[in-house]
C-alpha cells in the first residue's frame, strides 16, 4: 500500500491521527466552558499547520543549496522535504503557548496530542515494519532497453533506487533529470529506471529527445514491479538497502533536495564509491 487514492500514505495517516486527536480532545473537554470547548479542535488544526510549516521551512533551510538551484521545487510540497521532529516541537510549543493562556484547555489539549501521537506512531510503525519485513527487491524478469533480459534482484549488494515511471507522466519527466544527475553523483548507489507499460521505441525516443544518458533503463510491459510493490501511481521511487530490504518508498515527484535527503538516510554521500558495480 503506497497511498490513499491520489494522496501519499503519510498524508492519510496524518489525517487519521488528527481525527483521533480532535475526537479525544473534544470528549475530554465536555462540561467545560462552551466557548473554549469549541476552540479545542481548531487549535489542534492550527498546531498541525504550524508543525507542517516548521518541518518544511527547516528542511528547506538545511538543503537550501539544492532549492536555490531549482526554486520551483519549493512549491513541490509532496517531495518528502520535511523535518518531522522539528515540526512536532514547533506544534507542541504553539499548543503549549495557547494552553498557558487558556488553562481550561490544558487537559483536553494534552489528551488530544497524546492520542494523536499514539495513533500516528502505531499506524506508521506498523506499516513501516510490514513493508520492511515483507518487501524485498522484486525478483521479476525485465528487459533491458538495449536488449537482453535482467532481474532487479541481480543489483543487490549495494543500496538500490528503483524508479517506476512512464514517458506520459509529467512529474516523472520533471524528476528524471534529478535522478539522472544522482546516478552520476552517487557511484555507491545503483539506480534502476523501470518504465511501466511502454514500448522500446517510445522510451528511446524520449531519452534521446531530452538528452538523458541514463544507465539501467528497463522495460516492464506488464507493470510487474508495480504489482509486486503494490504501487498504483507514478512516479514512485523505492529505496532498498544493500541486503535487498525496502528502506523507504516515495510516491510522487522527488526534488533534488528530497532525493539527497533520502540517500543520506541510507548513509550515502555524493562520490561515495562502491565495490559492486551496476548490473552488467
Amino acid at each position: 500500500m503506497s497511498g490513499f487514492g491520489p494522496f501519499p500514505l503519510s498524508a492519510g495517516l496524518l489525517l487519521i491521527a488528527f481525527v483521533a486527536a480532535a475526537l479525544c480532545a473534544v470528549r475530554v473537554a465536555r462540561g467545560r466552558d462552551e466557548a473554549q470547548r469549541r476552540r479545542v479542535a481548531p487549535l489542534l488544526m492550527e498546531m498541525l499547520l504550524v508543525g507542517a510549516a516548521a518541518a518544511r521551512l527547516t528542511f528547506v533551510a538545511v538543503w537550501w543549496r539544492d532549492y536555490a538551484a531549482d526554486p520551483w521545487a519549493l512549491l513541490r510540497i509532496g517531495d518528502g522535504g520535511y523535518l518531522p521532529w522539528l515540526g512536532a516541537m514547533a506544534a507542541v510549543a504553539y499548543g503549549a503557548w495557547h494552553a498557558w493562556r487558556m488553562p481550561t484547555l490544558r487537559q483536553p489539549l494534552a489528551a488530544g496530542v497524546v492520542a494523536g501521537a499514539l495513533v500516528w506512531l502505531a499506524l506508521a510503525g506498523s506499516i513501516t515494519l510490514m513493508r520492511q519485513s515483507a518487501m524485498h527487491v522484486p525478483d521479476v524478469a525485465l528487459t533491458r532497453l538495449e536488449g537482453g533480459s535482467a532481474r532487479l534482484s541481480q543489483m543487490t549488494g549495494k543500496p538500490l533506487v528503483v524508479n517506476l515511471w512512464a514517458t506520459w507522466c509529467p512529474p516523472c519527466r520533471r524528476e528524471m533529470p534529478v535522478l539522472g544527475d544522482a546516478q552520476r553523483a552517487y557511484p555507491g548507489v545503483a539506480f534502476a529506471f523501470v518504465d511501466q507499460g511502454e514500448g522500446q521505441d517510445v522510451i528511446e525516443r524520449y531519452l534521446t529527445d531530452h538528452a538523458l544518458p541514463l544507465r539501467n533503463v528497463f522495460l516492464d510491459p506488464l507493470s510487474s514491479v508495480s504489482q509486486a510493490a503494490g504501487v498504483h501511481g507514478y512516479p514512485t521511487t523505492l529505496f532498498f538497502r544493500a541486503d535487498g530490504r525496502l528502506a523507504d518508498l516515495h510516491m510522487g515527484e522527488l526534488s533534488r533536495a528530497g532525493l539527497a535527503a533520502k540517500l543520506q538516510s541510507l548513509g550515502m554521500r555524493p562520490g561515495t564509491p562502491s565495490d559492486k558495480k551496476d548490473m552488467p
